[in-house]
């Protein structure tokens, strides 16, 4: 099982060093999860799905889709 604590310091470069682009990453790969889409990584039941996409990014499972 997989530590559900990611630190910024991990999870801010795979996001441009960006809080705003982290949060809207992780918000958005949260509702997909909530409505069903599925994960890409083990966690357990218990385990909410804004957790699962901090969880994810920090794994490099999601990006941000630059333009």
């Amino acid at each position: 099982m997989i530590t559900k604590d990611v630190p910024l310091e991990k999870l801010l470069p795979k996001c441009g060093n960006s809080v705003y682009k982290l949060v809207i990453l992780a918000a958005k790969r949260a509702v997909e999860i909530s409505e069903g889409q599925p994960k890409l990584i083990e966690v357990d039941a218990t385990t909410k799905p804004s957790t699962i996409a901090l969880l994810e990014i920090a794994e490099g499972k999601i990006r941000i889709k630059e333009d």
